[in-house]
């Protein structure tokens, strides 16, 4: 008699005759590896005043929220930090949640409700995707940045419709249009909702994200997440809009009203990132000048990569097993890089991710090409 999960088994053949094993890799706290995988933008993750304020946070208000925002979550310190990222992003209203993915996730799940319809761009993140599929509106994927294919779709749609876009496509690095997509919405009395993940931090003046970069923050009918854990070098997401926007997902978001509360810690951490950046507003132009000096430098050597709209720098592999021994090879020469491979790149396409950060050094970057350039497979 066959057990009950003996048919991992044959996934487990399958992906590795494809080779889309995943595996984890526990990292010490004081790597020996030149980081270019991970999404410390702004070098803010070990900032000591971040650092600081997430030990102070921690001291003062406890290891944890001690249970949902509705119930006994919410801090001082939560209102403070929705306050602050609402004012510096340009937008009437926040909300925290425990990650980007949930912060999507309740977006979608109470902005499409029955009879709606979402138009989602086909490379779109996991979370919007999952989002989209956990809404009671009816989801059509269009092809990526394909704005004739968003008109086609709105046209004619009797009741609430929304676009959904990354501000910023986490695979490739390219950056959405946002101000035609905002116009084509408009044209159908449309909503847009735009996942600015990795726009926040490095776009828009000062770093305060994509939608205000495109003069569309504070829109009466523009929403946006994002996530804590990418610039701000913290942990956790948010929601950004009207305030009655806000209001309605505090009452009808399940993934708000359900889920245990940021941990303090985290709050803290991402309200000292935030003060730091208003304070240093070179940041964001120091990690877009290392992004366009990588994508230069390896397109210079003969590679094959996705000019940077921001801050991720996307460089093709011939094969998902290509693109996973030269990720290895560049670890084993002490440099990580991230490796896409399917089913997270939409198109099939296997990539090593690089996301340029605003610390790294002059030699820094040159090792990083010097190891990536002399490891590719040939």
């Amino acid at each position: 008699m066959a057990g009950p999960f003996d048919w991992i088994e044959e996934q487990a053949r399958l992906r590795h005759r494809a080779g889309l094993v995943r595996t984890l890799r526990p990292r010490p706290a004081d790597s020996p590896l030149l980081d270019l995988a991970g999404n410390d933008y702004l070098g803010l993750a070990r900032h000591p005043e971040v650092t600081g304020a997430a030990a102070e946070a921690a001291r003062h208000w406890g290891a944890g929220a001690t249970g949902s925002r509705l119930v006994t979550g919410s801090t001082a310190l939560h209102a403070r930090l929705e306050a602050e990222l609402a004012a510096f992003c340009g937008f009437e209203a926040a909300l925290v949640l425990s990650s980007g993915y949930a912060a999507n996730l309740a977006a979608l799940t109470t902005l499409a409700p029955h009879g709606s319809l979402i138009v989602s761009d086909a490379a779109n993140h996991a979370s919007l995707i999952d989002g989209c599929r956990l809404a009671r509106g009816t989801t059509q994927v269009i092809p990526h940045g394909d704005l004739d294919a968003l008109r086609k779709n709105l046209d004619g749609h009797p009741g609430p419709a929304l676009a959904v876009s990354d501000s910023v496509f986490s695979v490739d690095g390219d950056a959405a249009p946002l101000t035609a997509l905002a116009g084509a919405c408009r044209e159908f009395g449309a909503a847009l909702l735009v996942d600015d993940a990795h726009g926040l931090g490095v776009l828009g003046p000062g770093g305060r994200g994509a939608p205000a970069a495109a003069g569309l923050a504070g829109a009466g009918d523009v929403v946006a997440t994002v996530t804590l854990s990418k610039s701000l070098g913290s942990q956790g997401g948010a929601v950004l809009g009207p305030a009655r926007v806000i209001d309605h997902l505090v009452n009808t978001a399940r993934t708000f009203i359900f889920d245990t509360g940021l941990a303090p810690a985290a709050v803290g951490a991402a309200l000292g990132a935030l003060r730091l950046v208003e304070r240093e507003p070179g940041r964001p132009e120091a990690v877009r000048t290392v992004a366009r000096d990588l994508h230069a430098r390896l397109t210079g050597a003969g590679l094959e990569a996705v000019r940077p709209d921001a801050a991720v720098v996307s460089v093709r592999a011939p094969s998902p097993g290509e693109a996973l021994q030269w990720a290895a090879d560049c670890r084993e020469k002490g440099v990580s890089v991230g490796c896409f491979r399917p089913p997270s790149v939409p198109d099939g396409i296997s990539r090593l991710r690089l996301t340029a950060r605003a610390d790294l050094t002059p030699a820094q970057i040159t090792e990083a090409v010097r190891v990536i350039v002399a490891t590719a497979p040939r």
